[in-house]
């Protein structure tokens, strides 16, 4: 077999809500003759397992396993080492390819007879979804020849000096004995020498790489220390021309663009630390010194001075210039600031006289649903916490409506309340399943734990950009500074913790504990599910059907997607139908008029969704995420989907629903029904495709997950303790028929409507 015509090495770190999108956009290319050498650099999240999945299934990716952590550059290298191909393509993971783009480039390096270099454009894509192309793309668009030296056409230097916007011929490169450093910036020492001794190069007017721009992730917007290797990135670059006394003549071009370059980065102040600043300047002012050439002329203007500056040393001045410069932006910034703060004023003095209080080490705060009281993960969370951490009082946040449902003895805060904002000002620990409100500060050492609220198919946070009508309005903005407090985001899968990572592309750490409220579909016993089947009114024997849809944002209302009236008649009185309407139509009037169905029993507004799976033989669903609860359960789902595909285009979805199913789906009312009358709805196939669902989607959930997230947010132990037990070991509490069957004796299992034959038995312990 022939060595591959292009070697994509991606080196790999901490991307994992990025890199399938990343192998995705080279894989799905037209043309096909390349290979790519995965790098996984000890990557301590997914990134490792992604990449060998993708590996196990496409024959043109090798997955490479570092075992230790060496930096993007060395990484690098240790792609080169792997690599066969005529050229080679270093692509960051989290950036992708254009469609047809590396079409393109074969095209174009056959064209120009196989040069050293091809050169080729990018656009810069941006997290609320726009893409702009470099704003240096027209040197593309200058006339020269179509092969050339960097001496012949030096626009071409003006570009920004990255690796990932070339390839290179592979025998060109081995000749050079080229290899990347460690350190920031290690593009540097690569990119010049490369270009400058590069005898043929060629250009591609075309857009190939979507360079994305993250909120956060990105190490040379970090503030650190390792700004400083920049100075021996240059220094290999001098040492490079120095031993190619071909190449002097760069020097003085490359002197400038260095002193440019220490200017941009002491021009931000997310670079080199304020501590270190004048150290930086001093470096950088020694850097002067050595490798100013004889010949060099300063530009004129601002730029000029600053260039003056740094060779005088002259730091306090040079620090003068800038603070006048800032200082004129923030004096605009403040008083803009200072007007709007002053509207607020009178509604946040309270808060604000609190926050100058000490943090309360022992206090937190738990809310669900923007105050919904006793439910979901936080609630969960609180009472794990109230076991095995009694020195942290736990407040829940409940509206005034929702009081009535709260345990006794909960204590509890009731928004816009004084001792709300008491409490918001001075709590350590807060625990919510959607956002506080914008008005909350995070304060220094406070900790912040993102539960969420299900697993994901509708595309969620800054994914929903293109899809206005779900957003209705949203500003992803605020979303993100809101996003920004989180420090913690739970996840019950692997898939759940990809989705978090990119969709709020925040600085939290995803913790794969599992969701705690799904703990009691493993501790729940017998007794338990008897009991909530008694305060429910189903009787004994009859088959408790939930049926859960999720909301639409193409609907204003609840718009009933079946016939629940001839549904119920049709199932018989064997069968007991739980209508759960989404939260978001909890009273209204259309659910109040389904209410008189025969065998029907609206649960909207009951409090526990747990309660209602644990009652529940078998759930129908569509595309709600409960499904994803109710698998741990190990019971019967159907997926009702009359309107999947105008779901999905009008909220965009993670994955195909009719495809990685939970169990039988059913497209018409018709079809619903059939599964039940011909017994299919728990039948061996519906638990084949069950047992693949939970595998996937319920990896963390044993019961446990509540213990994992205090001990390690609360009490600092570390991440998975105690570990997540295999889904293999895992009991999950009793269906209806077995809890009933342990205490009077075993249950018939009621016959399926109108009498038509079962299929698989459900065996009864």
């Amino acid at each position: 077999m022939s060595n591959p015509r292009i070697s994509l090495i991606v080196p790999i770190y901490q991307v994992q809500g990025y890199l399938r999108e990343c192998l995705d956009s080279i894989l799905e290319q037209s043309y096909a003759d390349f290979e790519i050498i995965g790098v996984n650099d000890c990557s301590p999240d997914a990134c490792g397992d992604i990449l060998d999945e993708y590996a196990s299934r496409d024959e043109r990716v090798k997955a490479v396993h570092l075992r230790e952590n060496v930096g993007l550059g060395r990484a690098r290298n240790a792609g080169m080492e792997q690599a066969t191909g005529d050229y080679l393509f270093f692509l960051d993971s989290d950036d992708t390819l254009t469609p047809g783009s590396l079409q393109q480039i074969a095209d174009r390096l056959d064209a120009t007879d196989d040069p050293d270099v091809l050169i080729f454009d990018y656009a810069r894509t941006f997290w609320w979804g726009k893409a702009q192309r470099n704003i240096l793309a027209s040197v593309f668009q200058k006339s020269g020849p179509e092969v050339f030296t960097a001496k012949q056409r030096p626009e071409f230097l003006k570009l920004i000096m990255v690796v990932w916007n070339k390839v290179y011929r592979r025998g060109f490169v081995d000749r050079h004995g080229f290899q990347f450093p460690p350190g920031y910036y290690e593009d540097t020492p690569w990119t010049f020498p490369v270009l400058m001794s590069a005898e043929r190069i060629a250009a591609l007017d075309s857009v190939v790489v979507h360079y994305r721009q993250r909120r956060q992730g990105n190490i040379l917007r970090t503030v650190s220390r390792k700004h400083f290797d920049i100075f021996d990135q240059y220094e290999r670059v001098f040492t490079f021309i120095e031993a190619n006394p071909e190449l002097a003549e760069w020097k003085p071009w490359l002197f400038g663009h260095m002193i440019d370059h220490f200017i941009a980065i002491l021009a931000k102040d997310n670079r080199v630390p304020d501590s270190a600043r004048a150290e930086f300047f001093e470096q950088a002012s020694r850097h002067y010194r050595q490798y100013m050439p004889a010949d060099y002329v300063r530009p004129q203007g601002l730029q000029g001075l600053k260039h003056n500056l740094i060779a005088r040393g002259a730091y306090p001045v040079f620090q003068t210039l800038k603070v006048a410069n800032k200082g004129r932006k923030r004096l605009r910034t403040t008083v803009r600031k200072a007007k709007n703060k002053v509207e607020k004023r009178q509604l946040q003095q309270f808060y604000e006289t609190q926050l100058k209080r000490p943090v309360d080490e022992n206090l937190a705060v738990y809310s669900s649903y923007w105050g919904r009281g006793y439910v979901c993960n936080p609630v969960a969370v609180y009472a794990k916490a109230k076991e095995i951490a009694p020195q942290i009082h736990g407040v829940v946040v409940a509206l005034e409506d929702e009081v009535h449902t709260l345990p006794p003895g909960t204590d509890y805060i009731v928004p816009g309340t004084r001792r709300y904002w008491e409490v918001m000002a001075r709590a350590k620990y807060f625990f919510n399943n959607v956002n506080f409100e914008d008005m909350l500060i995070k304060r220094e050492g406070t900790v912040h734990v993102q539960t969420q609220h299900g697993t994901p198919v509708k595309h969620m946070g800054i994914d929903m950009l293109n899809y206005p009508a779900a957003a209705k309005g949203m500003s992803f903005g605020k979303l993100l500074q809101r996003s920004d407090r989180w420090d913690y985001c739970l996840s019950s899968n692997r898939h759940s913790t990809e989705i978090w990572e990119r969709a709020y592309p925040c600085s939290f750490k995803g913790l794969e504990s599992g969701y705690p409220r799904n703990d009691r579909f493993y501790t729940s016993t017998a007794e338990d599910v008897r009991r909530i089947r008694e305060e429910l009114g189903i009787e004994p024997g009859k088959i408790a059907v939930l049926y859960a849809p999720t909301h639409r944002d193409y609907n204003k209302v609840f718009v009933p997607q079946l016939d629940f009236a001839k549904l119920c008649e049709d199932l018989g009185d064997d069968y007991v139908l739980l209508l759960r309407g989404h939260h978001f139509y909890s009273g209204s009037s259309e659910l109040e008029k389904l209410k008189s169905a025969p065998n029907l029993i609206d649960v909207t507004g009951h409090t526990s969704s747990e309660d209602l799976q644990l009652a529940a033989d078998v759930l129908i669903t569509d595309y709600s995420s409960i499904m994803f609860d109710y698998a741990n359960l190990d019971r019967p789902i159907l997926v009702y989907a009359d309107d999947w595909e105008i779901y999905a285009a009008s909220r965009g979805v993670y994955f195909d629903l009719m495809e990685d199913r939970p169990g039988h789906v059913a497209r018409s009312q018709q079809q619903l029904l059939n599964l039940f009358t011909s017994g299919a709805w728990q039948d061996e196939l519906s638990a084949g495709w069950r047992e693949t669902f939970r595998r996937r989607f319920c990896q963390f959930d044993d019961g446990r997950a509540s213990e994992r997230v205090v001990r390690h947010v609360m009490l600092g132990e570390p991440v998975n303790t105690p570990a997540v037990i295999p889904l293999d070991e895992r009991t999950p509490a009793p269906t209806p028929q077995q809890a009933y069957s342990r205490t009077a004796g075993r249950t018939t299992v009621p016959k399926p409507a109108s009498g038509e034959p079962t299929g698989t038995p459900v065996k009864v312990n």
